[in-house]
C-alpha cells in the first residue's frame, strides 16, 4: 500500500495569517486536524500539488533539499509575512523528473536559493506540519497547459516512482472550490458567499466527492467548474484522484465554508485496499 492517506485543503493564507478570525480559525483547525490524520498514517513522504505554483514551459518539481526564506503573499501582504523551512525528498523528486522525461513530458527540477515557493505550498506544509526531516515533501507544479487528465497522470507517475523506492506516500491537493472572491475590503466576520448559487454548487460537488462514485463525480465536474468558476478547474482534486486511482472510496469533509467569498474545504479521503 504505497498511498496511506490523502487530503484536499484550501491554499488561502488567511487561516494561517489571521487565526483570530473565528470563521478562518475553523478552516485552520480543520487543516491541523488533517495534519494529525496524515501523521498518524506514517508516510515516508508527502506528495503536494498546489494550484498556486504556476508553470508554463515545463512540469517543475522542487528538487532543493531544503528551501528556506520568507514569503509575502501577493494578495494578502498586509496581513504579514510567511517564513518557511521546507525539507524535500530529493531522491523521489528527481525520479519524478526523470520519469516525466521518459514519458515525453517536458520536466525539470527547481534547486536554487530563493526559488519562489507559492502560498498554497507554504500554507499546507506549515499547518499540516510536514516538509520536515521526519516527513519530507515532493512538490509538483501546476502547469497551466495541463488538463485534468494530464494532471491525474502526473500524480500516478509520482506514486509509481514512490512505490519503486518502497516509500509510503500521503497525497495533498491544495486549492479552493468556487472562485467568487469578494473584491472589496471586508471584515473577517462578514465573510460570506456573494452568490448563494456558489454555495449550492459547492455542496453538490462535495456530496459527490463524499459518495465515492468516481464516474458520477467526473461527469459532473466540467459543468460545476464552469458555473462556479472553480479554482483551476479543480486540478488539485484530479491530482488526488489520479494518485488514488481505483482506491478512491469517497471522503470526509472536515470543514467547508467561504474564505473571502471563495469556496474552501478540507477533506480527508477514504482509501480502499
Amino acid at each position: 500500500m504505497t498511498i496511506v492517506s490523502a487530503f484536499m485543503l484550501p491554499g488561502s493564507p488567511l487561516p494561517l495569517l489571521k487565526p483570530d478570525a473565528p470563521n478562518w480559525q475553523q478552516h485552520r483547525r480543520a487543516i491541523e486536524q488533517a495534519g494529525q490524520q496524515l501523521k498518524a498514517s506514517q508516510p515516508d513522504v508527502v506528495l503536494i500539488y498546489s494550484t498556486q505554483w504556476f508553470a508554463v514551459l515545463d512540469e517543475i518539481w522542487l528538487t532543493r533539499a531544503r528551501s528556506q526564506d520568507v514569503h509575502v503573499d501577493e494578495n494578502w501582504h498586509e496581513f504579514g509575512d510567511m517564513p518557511y523551512d521546507i525539507v524535500s525528498d530529493v531522491e523521489l523528486a528527481q525520479a519524478c523528473v526523470a520519469r516525466c522525461k521518459a514519458q515525453g513530458i517536458n520536466a525539470r527540477g527547481a534547486d536554487y536559493q530563493g526559488f519562489p515557493i507559492d502560498t498554497g505550498t507554504i500554507v499546507a506544509t506549515t499547518l499540516l506540519g510536514v516538509g520536515t526531516e521526519d516527513i519530507p515533501v515532493v512538490v509538483a507544479s501546476n502547469n497551466l497547459y495541463d488538463d485534468a487528465a494530464a494532471t491525474a497522470k502526473l500524480a500516478a507517475l509520482a506514486v509509481e516512482c514512490a512505490a519503486e523506492q518502497g516509500k509510503r506516500v500521503a497525497v495533498v491537493g491544495v486549492g479552493g472550490l468556487s472562485g467568487g472572491l469578494i473584491s472589496r475590503d471586508m471584515e473577517a466576520a462578514d465573510d460570506h458567499f456573494e452568490k448563494p448559487e456558489d454555495d449550492r454548487l459547492n455542496r453538490r460537488v462535495l456530496e459527490l466527492i463524499k459518495a465515492g462514485n468516481q464516474s458520477a463525480l467526473l461527469s459532473e465536474l466540467p459543468e460545476y467548474c464552469q458555473e462556479a468558476k472553480a479554482d483551476m478547474g479543480l486540478k488539485h482534486l484530479h491530482f488526488i484522484l489520479g494518485a488514488l486511482e481505483e482506491r478512491y472510496m469517497g471522503a470526509d469533509v472536515l470543514h467547508y465554508g467561504p474564505i473571502y467569498g471563495g469556496g474552501a474545504a478540507t477533506l480527508a479521503f477514504k482509501i480502499g485496499s
